[in-house]
């Protein structure tokens, strides 16, 4: 990684934080108009600064498990990737259980499959706050469950990658006890305290230049609202949890988020897993998804393919010798 970040990310970065920043502390997440307006915004950035889905095929999911759990989602095949792959991605998009989709994070999930050379499944997990905690968790374990029985993936052939408070979402389906594990986890700018207490002391020496803190909070609150914020569902106990897969973590060096990222890194590997994090300098939340605006999106999100694919490779060396 490079000591500091490029001029034009770390231009962009300012301009966020007298845009971006500002708009955010004025919209009310508690009205309706203002989530609307809040999504909107969120889906324009993303798709006029991320990748091109020239070639992209995607599929729409609506459908049932046999026990009646609803699966919605979608899968999405970068150029030249073939529909029949023994390996997959699911993926768990962010932003705070209330503002995305995976049409917003489509062109990510397809550069990510074309990067890999994988299918992507993005599941439509239920938004805030008309589905409140813990809907969009029940979602995502859902979702996992269609993709190993009903699809006939074998978890050891697929890796799971989330961004944001995807992150959170894939780690709590990971500490699961019951949960079968992928081969590996990619999480890009994860969140891990709902609180925002770790967000908070790193916003001291540094201001995020897309959101603070308090109105990253009033966001998560439409989800969590009325439950305890130690309810072990919402304060994830990793160290003392369950050794998670090999793990990538990114994160921006100028997002309050990179404190979640460095505790989250150290919490697994104090239970016992192996995890590479990479804070990459005045980087902002997720800014593997805005190619067209920050430069170091590229070979951030080439190292996150090689990670994947080479756990995916690895794992399948082991069975075939074992």
């Amino acid at each position: 990684m490079p000591e500091r970040g490029s001029l034009r990310s770390r231009s962009a970065a300012s301009i966020s934080a007298m845009t971006l920043r500002q708009i955010s502390a004025v919209l009310p997440p508690d009205q309706a108009w203002g989530v609307w307006l809040s999504r909107q915004i969120v889906a324009r950035i993303m798709d006029t600064f991320g990748p091109s889905m020239i070639g992209t095929h995607v599929r729409r999911v609506d459908t049932r498990m046999s026990d009646g759990r609803r699966v919605i989602g979608e899968w999405v095949h970068g150029p030249g990737v073939q529909r029949n792959r023994a390996e997959a991605v699911y993926f768990v998009h962010g932003s705070g259980f209330v503002l995305c989709s995976p049409r917003t994070h489509r062109r990510l999930t397809s550069w990510l499959s074309q990067l890999t050379g994988l299918p992507v499944f993005s599941i439509d997990y239920r938004l805030a706050p008309k589905h409140r905690f813990p809907t969009a968790a029940d979602d995502v374990r859902t979702g996992w469950e269609w993709l190993i029985h009903d699809q006939g993936m074998a978890p050891q052939r697929t890796v799971i990658a989330g961004d944001s408070a995807g992150g959170h979402l894939a780690v709590d389906l990971l500490l699961q006890p019951d949960v079968t594990h992928p081969a590996a986890l990619a999480l890009l700018s994860p969140v891990l305290d709902l609180t925002f207490s770790l967000a908070r002391t790193r916003e001291r020496t540094r201001r995020d230049p897309a959101i603070r803190s308090a109105d990253a909070i009033r966001l998560i609150e439409l989800y969590c609202a009325g439950v305890d914020s130690t309810h072990p569902r919402l304060k994830l106990d990793v160290a003392e949890g369950r050794t998670l897969p090999a793990t990538l973590i990114q994160a921006g060096g100028a997002e309050m988020l990179a404190a979640d990222a460095i505790a989250l890194a150290e919490h697994i590997r104090a239970a016992g897993g192996t995890c590479e994090l990479e804070v990459w300098p005045d980087q902002v939340h997720v800014f593997q998804a805005l190619p067209r605006l920050t430069p170091e999106a590229r070979p951030a999100m080439h190292r996150l393919a090689s990670f994947l694919s080479g756990a995916l490779r690895d794992n399948i060396i082991d069975q075939a010798a074992g």
